[in-house]
């Protein structure tokens, strides 16, 4: 019976022992894992990222070699630093400075050293890198621009750092992702997927060959290509226009929402910022803060639209019924309200009806019709608030959903605004305190992008589309429906007819005609826009900024545009000219109006944006300056 006993216990703790290895060796991988931080290193495989064509199939980004050498810190033995640093053309105390910080993020773990090594330097190193252990190449692709122009679409790639790669597990110290325009919105189709290699090492850490012969392995799997809707002939024309100006113009096509131009300027070579002198370059273009190279002047330049904005006030005014077509308002060089506060205006015959208060861009026609929009309800919040929620509509005042990184949201303002604007209830405000509005000054301010996409509603008649700058994601048969379906604006689309004819007089008869483009029917409406700043703490205005939307043909529209120039006087004089050259440009493929491009290509405003950085402050109102306060004063005193 002993004898029995001995013999069970014998086989159920041979039993249990089997199973525990049995369950070790099979199922339990955290010893496996240990012995792979030892004996196992990883190497990635990175794959080509995607290439991005125009809408025409114009190449604009590829691909070129790239080496990285690489350091796993823990296996650094009998290194000769100056023969090391010598052949890197760096210093040793850069070298020092390097290696600190991959110790200090982690020494089991191969990251690069010295990124982005040319072809030559690479000839040079590879050959005497078994001098070096712990150290390798490894190959990789960088971005190769087929352009000059489009940095702000475009974008470019960056190294991730340590706030990436806690957000995103995917990247690994040292690897690229894409920053800013494209490369940033459609990182994850154009990344593709980076294979892994597992390479098995014996006890004196050398290579022995592929872990379990492979099995783990992967192969990277390229980015896939991209057609964007951006016309690349156009979008060079319009940086080429912008030539010692800076502004934006944001051109769309109407009847899909496809940007087919998104220019800001001034801009930069995107080739600037490929190679190991990336760090530096965008050093310099991030510390300018005058021009501000990197500041997409179309998504995120927040402005007053000017006189453009007048067209929808005016639609606005028709959708409530408080005017008609027909009706016809006097101007007196100027709107008059309050206690003899005056809203100038240019010369032109009076009375005037819609049609023509829209060819002259009469400011008493609108003042009149936003303060009866406004007066139309029993309080001026809620007037307010409904005038707000048409502009809405129409895409203004908050984020579009484009596909390319945020911008700016731009101002509508509520009644919420203007209630703490004027501490009410201890102070009362009405339709004057903001009849600024009106022409597009006062509080509002829009992007470029905003002005083209309500152009481009206006065009349509009464609904637009999403812009989005995607045309095709190669191997993927649809983009998302998000960009193809209509949105439509709160304005009954009979009331869109008569805005648009005005705006097809202003090139005919009205601020634009010395404008026509022969054999094109252009709508458009110009703008000048007011232009304050604060220099040495005082309220100071500038230059006026030269505002214009248009959009052509007048039937069946291929594009609609909006134009912003900086402290450009009249919308005529720059922006006007600027939207006819870039409409004839994309319809015809070739520009007749040669005269106008000589003006706006031979054109400077530098002078002008050298005035502000002499501190001198601008004469306004027969030489006052205008505070904030003031200008708040004043319209408190409006009934």
């Amino acid at each position: 019976m002993r004898k029995l006993l001995l013999l069970v216990i014998v086989m159920i703790t041979g039993v249990v022992f089997a199973g525990r290895l049995f369950y070790l060796q099979v199922y339990d991988t955290s010893f496996d894992k240990l012995s792979q931080n030892n004996a196992i290193k990883i190497e990635y495989d990175y794959p080509q990222r995607g290439y991005i064509y125009d809408r025409n199939g114009e190449l604009l980004v590829s691909n070129q070699p790239s080496y990285d050498v690489m350091v796993i810190p823990r296996e650094i033995k009998g290194l000769d630093t100056l023969e090391f640093c010598r052949l890197l053309k760096i210093s040793k105390e850069t070298f020092i400075e390097k290696m600190n910080k991959a110790w200090v993020y982690s020494p089991r773990i191969a990251q690069p050293l010295i990124p982005q090594l040319t072809k030559a330097e690479y000839a040079s190193l590879s050959e005497k890198m078994y001098k070096f252990t712990g150290f390798y190449i490894q190959k990789r692709s960088l971005r190769e621009y087929q352009v000059t122009h489009s940095a702000n679409v475009l974008g470019f790639i960056r190294e991730v750092d340590e706030r990436i790669i806690k957000d995103n597990p995917y990247y690994e110290m040292g690897e690229l992702i894409g920053k800013q325009g494209v490369e940033q919105a459609y990182e994850d189709v154009l990344r593709g997927t980076k294979g892994v290699k597992y390479i098995q090492k014996d006890r004196f850490n050398r290579d022995i060959g592929s872990y379990k012969n492979g099995a783990f392995d992967t192969i990277p799997e390229r980015g896939k290509d991209i057609v964007l809707t951006i016309d690349a002939k156009l979008q060079k024309y319009g940086e080429e226009l912008f030539q010692n100006k800076r502004g934006g113009i944001v051109a769309i096509d109407p009847a899909s929402g496809e940007i087919l131009a998104l220019v800001t300027a001034p801009n930069f070579d995107p080739g600037l910022l490929v190679g190991r002198e990336r760090s530096r370059e965008y050093t310099k273009l991030w510390y300018d803060t005058i021009a501000k190279p990197l500041f997409d002047r179309g998504l995120s330049g927040e402005y007053s639209p000017g006189s453009p904005f007048k067209t929808l006030t005016g639609l606005i005014a028709m959708e409530e019924g408080v005017i008609d077509t027909e009706e016809k308002i006097h101007c007196n060089h100027g709107y008059t309200y309050g206690r003899g506060q005056k809203l100038g205006c240019h010369s032109h015959a009076s009375p005037l009806a819609m049609i023509d208060g829209i060819a002259q861009s009469c400011n008493a026609y609108f003042c009149t019709a936003y303060r009866r929009v406004i007066e139309k309800y029993p309080t001026p919040q809620e007037g307010i608030d409904n005038w707000k929620r048409h502009l809405t509509s129409f895409g203004l005042g908050n984020y579009m959903g484009y596909d390319l990184p945020s911008g700016k949201k731009g101002l509508i303002p509520t009644s919420e605004f203007y209630n703490r604007w004027y501490e009410y209830p201890k102070y009362k405000w009405f339709a004057t305190a903001t009849i600024s509005n009106a022409i597009g000054q006062g509080e509002v301010n829009l992007t470029p992008m905003q002005m083209a996409n309500f152009t481009a509603a206006i065009a349509n008649r009464g609904y637009w589309y999403r812009p989005h700058i995607i045309k095709n994601i190669k191997g993927v048969d649809t983009i998302p429906q998000e960009y193809t379906s209509k949105i439509y604006t709160t304005v009954a689309p009979e009331h869109f007819e008569p805005v648009v004819q005005g705006m097809f007089d202003v090139y005919n008869k009205g601020t634009a005609a010395s404008l026509r483009v022969a054999d094109i029917d252009i709508c458009g409406k110009t703008g000048t826009a007011e232009n304050y700043t604060r220099i040495q703490g005082k309220s100071v205005q500038l230059t006026d900024h030269s505002t214009f939307v248009a959009f052509a043909p007048k039937d069946n529209p291929k594009i609609a545009i909006a134009v912003f120039v900086e402290n450009g006087y009249w919308g005529s004089r720059w922006a006007g000219k600027i939207a006819s050259l870039m409409i004839e440009k994309y319809i015809k493929g070739e520009i007749t109006r040669t005269d106008l491009e000589k003006y706006v290509l031979e054109g400077s405003l530098m002078e002008e944006y050298e005035k502000p950085l002499t501190g001198k402050p601008f004469p306004i109102n027969d030489g006052k300056e205008i505070s904030g306060k003031f200008l708040k004063e004043l319209e408190l005193q409006a009934p």
